[in-house]
């Protein structure tokens, strides 16, 4: 094992902590703002892919693709919230869950019919193909990209949510709906546009992680589990949390995968060695969910402590 190894793993566990930051800002803000459990976010991140996916293949561009994948999962979280979210606010948790379940069985098939049931490729776009060297190791420039645009992307968040009039809004609406209604500010307004921007959140990463992996039905759920892994450890309706807890749970995962079989391959055959640091590798995310918890109840950064 050396330095280079070392380092090129941790890039790529910051580089998917910073994708999952992506799903886990949305989705955490709909839960901090809204008070409701969406369980078809990960579809959003799936739509965003495939189109994505499909509007760069028929263009051969993939930036423009890149906006077709935010804008259509942008419009399709407005048009969720506008048709079916609204009736679930006053409803417990319990409708929500089903509803947003009922949900991901019919974006799924919605996303058969359309694009068909064989997975898309997208390819990474010429500009960011290749490697740069960063000394210890060279590094796949388009993964480094995703870095800097997880990173833009946060800081882009941060003045959203603490500078702007619509940030104040959001806060406001998280801390007392009714209140900032008495005001005078549309809440079903304000609803609708933090659904749509989590759901173009969403489609963004799925569509930026579509050139790495292959864009098929069911890529948005197991993002999903880890994205409420996210927020749980961050603390729910944080964006700072969400930030924290991605880059946790992105670089444990991956430097777990990488380093665990090799620990035991020190005491166990390569075989056994390789499933038991695969599964040991599997299950370190939620054992540090669960430690968090335990000291921290209500994640690391609650907005309402």
């Amino acid at each position: 094992m050396t330095a280079a190894l070392l380092f090129e793993q941790f890039l790529n566990g910051l580089q998917f902590g910073l994708m999952l930051f992506l799903m886990s800002a949305g989705l955490t803000l709909v839960f901090g703002v809204m008070g409701l459990i969406n369980l078809a976010h990960g579809s959003l991140f799936m739509i965003g892919a495939f189109f994505c996916a499909a509007a760069a293949g028929l263009t051969g561009n993939f930036w423009l693709g890149l906006a077709a994948g935010m804008a259509a999962a942008a419009a399709a979280g407005a048009l969720i919230e506008v048709t079916v979210m609204r009736r679930l606010y006053t409803r417990d948790h319990l409708d929500q869950v089903l509803a947003t379940f009922a949900l991901i069985l019919i974006l799924s098939e919605g996303t058969k019919i359309l694009f068909g049931p064989f997975p898309l490729y997208l390819d990474v776009p010429p500009l960011l193909t290749g490697t740069v060297d960063l000394g210890l190791t060279p590094y796949p420039l388009y993964r480094l990209a995703l870095i800097v645009a997880g990173i833009g992307v946060a800081l882009g968040l941060w003045l959203l949510i603490g500078r702007t009039r619509l940030g104040i809004r959001i806060r406001a609406g998280e801390n007392d709906r009714e209140m900032i209604a008495a005001l005078g500010v549309n809440i079903r307004a304000l609803y609708t546009v933090v659904f749509a921007l989590g759901a173009a959140l969403a489609g963004l990463a799925g569509a930026l992680v579509g050139a790495v992996q292959s864009v098929q039905v069911g890529m948005g759920e197991p993002v999903l589990i880890l994205a409420f892994v996210v927020i749980v450890i961050g603390g729910i309706g944080s964006i700072r949390g969400a930030m924290v807890g991605a880059l946790l749970v992105g670089v444990i995962d991956t430097m777990g995968r990488f380093l665990l079989p090799q620990v035991f391959a020190l005491f166990l055959d390569p075989s056994k060695a390789s499933g038991a640091g695969a599964a040991l590798a599997s299950i370190l995310v939620y054992l540090l969910m669960a430690l968090i918890l335990v000291i921290r109840p209500k994640g690391l950064f609650p907005v309402h402590a």
